[in-house]
């Protein structure tokens, strides 16, 4: 469908931010790093070392996991970012206008700008990336649900290109912020998925090097780099000559390689390797909690027992989080009754329903029929047990929480429930899923804004995407709900969305559907030398652009 220019309702572009608000919290030291004064220094390898998972593929067209993205952005540019204040700013696109019936945007390009590979970045390669991102065979699941909505892109020009959707998307902008949906060159998903996997080729900062598998990648900088986003602190090439991504999955390991100076920063750092750093004088801690949902334990409705609302809120009475949360995280993170993370305007919270009541328990799992118990003390109805299987990937939750889980099948105990605790990796964990052979689950889901909402408690989201993965882990399924979610997701009035918002997230927390804990946590460690990082305030997710070494 071609509209016109002059009929299209504008939207009003983001102003350019500068990147001094980036929520750079650094603890226990006299000076911050990059501080007003100093002068970037070009030159030398910044070492980063990563507790995530490391990733299968480099792709995160592929499948779309949180350890694919900390690792993408720096070789992957996107269509838009986000600044501090969560609004949409240019980063390849420079501009965009949607039509007044909202199905229709159109997208202006950089046109100077060419990925790594040689080849230049155009509307053809919009299109060419929607379209792989979109393809069964890709096996993609964060992109593929953000762009569900986007039924074809067309090339207008080389530097304009259309966005045609089946139903209006309001977030759209937030989704085409997310590394999973960055710009890929055409030519190297050409190649094959095993190929692309090994080093995707992107208009990045830095460029995929070598990837020695367990081990690290190598990225090197982009010599021609000068498509920065909007909110950057200065134009063309990055100052580090390169990046060593080493995989260090043991937590003290990391923070040993960091405090002896092997290391530059750490990713995933433990509570109290946190309270420890913040005594110190020789490291800064990056506070980066991610946007979209809260972290969270999800209630499988869709098999027994919690298929009965009743049973769900008996464990929810039952189980006690705040001691846990207190003791175990060293003040690094606070309790969420939310949904949604709490750097989310939208975020709504009722914290009296979620109070540990083992009176209140007994009595509904009574109601509900359970009222026998064997010798081990747990609650029998027709000689089953009130067994819930919690199982719990090793590569997704640190120690801290494994410890807090187990309080809380401690205190669920009391009320008659027994918690089958199994630790797993990535993989045996999404087989799990993918068997529904679950009734407790923390799924961590990323997505800029509150349209993670529908992604995750929409009945849509119990079908799986091509990977074979599903997002809605509680199998919520509510008409009303639905319709809330759908109505959201297609009004761009903010207040408008936000009163859906509220209503839907007062459905998700009355139907006893989920278990809030804290916000998904990213904290890093890193050495005073680093100078000038930051999280991205899309999914707060490292970038070294900016950054440079003092000392060089």
């Amino acid at each position: 469908m071609h509209i016109a220019p002059h009929s299209r309702a504008r939207r009003g572009l983001a102003t350019v931010a500068a990147a001094t608000g980036v929520a750079l919290l650094f603890a226990g030291c006299q000076a911050t790093p990059g501080e007003s004064g100093s002068t970037p220094v070009a030159g030398g390898t910044l070492t980063y070392a990563s507790g995530d998972a490391e990733p299968t593929c480099l792709d995160p067209h592929v499948g779309g996991n949180y350890p694919q993205a900390l690792i993408a952005g720096q070789f992957l540019d996107s269509l838009v970012s986000r600044n501090t204040d969560g609004t949409i700013i240019p980063w390849l696109a420079t501009e965009w206008s949607v039509s007044d019936d909202n199905l229709s945007w159109d997208f202006t390009l950089k046109d100077d700008v060419t990925f790594t590979d040689g080849t230049p970045f155009n509307a053809e390669a919009v299109k060419v990336n929607v379209e792989h991102l979109k393809d069964p065979a890709t096996e993609s699941s964060t992109g593929y649900l953000a762009l569900g909505k986007v039924e074809s892109v067309e090339v207008v020009s080389d530097t304009v290109v259309r966005f045609s959707l089946s139903t209006p998307d309001s977030a759209l902008l937030e989704s085409l912020s997310q590394p999973w949906t960055a710009i890929e060159s055409p030519a190297g998903i050409a190649r094959g998925m095993e190929e692309n996997c090994q080093a995707p080729i992107g208009t990045g900062p830095f460029l995929v090097d070598e990837w020695v598998k367990q081990d690290h990648v190598s990225l090197v900088r982009n010599e021609d780099y000068n498509s920065p986003p909007a909110d950057a602190k200065h134009d063309g090439k990055a100052y580090l000559d390169g990046i060593e991504w080493r995989f260090l999955p043991d937590s003290a390991s990391r923070y040993a390689a960091l405090q002896a100076g092997q290391v530059d920063v750490i990713d995933n750092a433990q509570p109290d390797t946190i309270a420890a750093a913040e005594k110190t004088s020789t490291l800064a801690h990056l506070d980066a909690p991610r946007p979209g949902a809260s972290n969270r334990i999800e209630l499988n409705a869709g098999r027994s027992p919690f298929n009965d609302p009743a049973v769900r809120e008996a464990f929810i009475r039952a189980v006690d989080v705040n001691d846990g949360i207190e003791s175990l995280f060293f003040g690094s993170a606070k309790r969420s009754y939310s949904p949604l993370s709490s750097i989310e305007a939208t975020g709504y919270s009722d914290e009296s329903l979620f109070g540990t009541d083992l009176d209140e328990a007994n009595a509904l799992l009574d109601s509900a029929g359970w009222t026998e118990r064997d010798a081990d003390g747990y609650r029998v109805k027709d000689g089953e047990r009130l067994s819930l299987a919690f199982p719990v990937s090793t590569n997704q939750s640190i120690p801290a929480e494994q410890s807090l889980f187990e309080q809380i099948q401690a205190t669920a105990k009391d009320a008659g429930f027994e918690v089958n605790l199994s630790l797993l990796d990535l993989s045996s964990w999404y087989g799990v899923l993918g068997e529904n052979n679950y009734d407790l689950v923390s799924a961590p889901y990323t997505k800029v804004g509150p349209d993670v909402l529908r992604i995750l408690y929409h009945s849509d989201g119990i079908i799986p995407a091509p990977s074979g993965y599903f997002a809605n882990h509680s199998q919520v399924s509510d008409p009303e709900l639905d319709a809330l979610l759908t109505s959201a997701s297609e009004i761009s009035d903010e207040d408008e969305r936000a009163a859906l918002y509220e209503q839907a997230q007062k459905i998700i927390l009355e139907g006893f559907h989920i278990l809030p804990l804290y916000d998904q946590q990213n904290h890093f460690l890193l050495g005073t030398r680093v100078k000038d990082a930051r999280a991205l305030p899309t999914v707060s997710t490292p970038t070294f652009y900016d950054a440079w070494l003092s000392g060089q």
